[in-house]
């Protein structure tokens, strides 16, 4: 096992580090020019000239990595080249938002589309198993941003119980507030995840109880739930927690559009209104951050499977 782990963190290093020359080479396939931002549209070539030696951008590529890959390392990502503020202090910030929505999201997620997916997996035959499928497969379809502005036109306008959008301005000072201006978005997110984890927990429940083990154990006098629960859980979780990584990760880019809907100062909003400035520091510190999470999930749920899995374990 301690082997298999040392592989495992070393496929994973290098997968960051490949990751980290992919972002930095093609966000320099972006059109547009930092220099030309700042500098305006009435500056002289030698002006925007001057301002691209400031920024460092004249250098060659290998030297600009080499130097944003060793601050990466020590915590610095970089300097806005707008603003000059520090680009690592601003992800930090912009996380106490996304952060706590995306994890608000999973969590709610979980709690309610497992258990409905293994009640509409034991219960197929059944008018509440079907009606469970049917929720499941519409809550897949609608669009992530229609739940969002129905949820905020029916609770936030007209029922008046909850913010419309936006954070206070003291963030986390004052949590109550926090709390209720994240409650919409966080349950925008959460019914399209939900469903998703609906439907694989439905699915996973139906091939455990369709196993012969479960049989088996039926035959011997165990109902079907105990059944499930003492020999098929296992089982049934392995496929549910590859999709909870992959849906755990697509929510970090659901953020990115539910933020602007909610208008959630977070990463999303923050990586548009970067894209748009050509701001191109804080566009592969930000776009880094959120693969390196996309990474680290995946390998998180790969040690998962093989503490769930004993045969993963013994493998050679």
């Amino acid at each position: 096992m301690a082997l298999i782990l040392l592989r495992r963190f070393g496929l994973l290093a290098l997968s960051l580090l490949v990751a980290s020359v992919l972002v930095f080479l093609l966000l320099r396939l972006l059109p547009g020019d930092v220099a030309q931002v700042i500098a305006g549209t009435r500056a002289t070539p030698e002006q925007v000239e001057r301002i691209r030696h400031e920024l460092g951008v004249d250098r060659p590529l290998a030297e600009q990595y080499l130097s944003w890959l060793g601050g990466v390392l020590r915590g610095d990502f970089g300097t806005s080249a707008l603003n000059g503020v520090s680009v690592s202090g601003q992800l930090g910030e912009k996380l106490t938002v996304t952060l706590p929505l995306v994890a608000g999201a999973s969590l709610l997620a979980v709690l309610v589309g497992v258990p409905l997916g293994i009640l509409a997996g034991s219960r197929h035959r059944s008018p509440a198993g079907h009606a469970l499928s049917v929720a499941g497969q519409l809550g897949i379809a609608v669009p992530s941003f229609w739940v969002g502005l129905m949820l905020t036109t029916l609770v936030a306008v007209q029922w008046r119980l909850l913010p419309a959008g936006g954070f206070p301005r003291d963030g986390w000072a004052d949590p109550a507030a926090a709390v209720r201006s994240l409650v919409l978005p966080v349950v925008t997110l959460a019914l399209l995840q939900g469903a998703v984890l609906l439907r694989f927990a439905r699915s996973a429940t139906l091939e455990v109880l369709h196993a012969d083990y479960i049989r088996t154990a039926r035959a011997k006098g165990l109902t079907e739930g105990r059944a499930l629960l003492r020999h098929g859980a296992r089982n049934a979780a392995l496929p549910v927690l590859s999709v909870l990584g992959l849906e755990f990760a697509s929510l970090l880019l659901g953020a990115v559009v539910i933020e602007n809907v909610f208008t959630l100062p977070g990463l999303g909003q923050m990586l548009i209104a970067d894209v748009g400035n050509r701001d191109l520091v804080k566009v592969q510190g930000t776009v880094l951050l959120v693969t390196v999470a996309v990474l680290v999930i995946g390998f998180l749920v790969d040690l998962g499977h093989r503490l769930l899995d004993p045969r993963l374990r013994e493998a050679r």
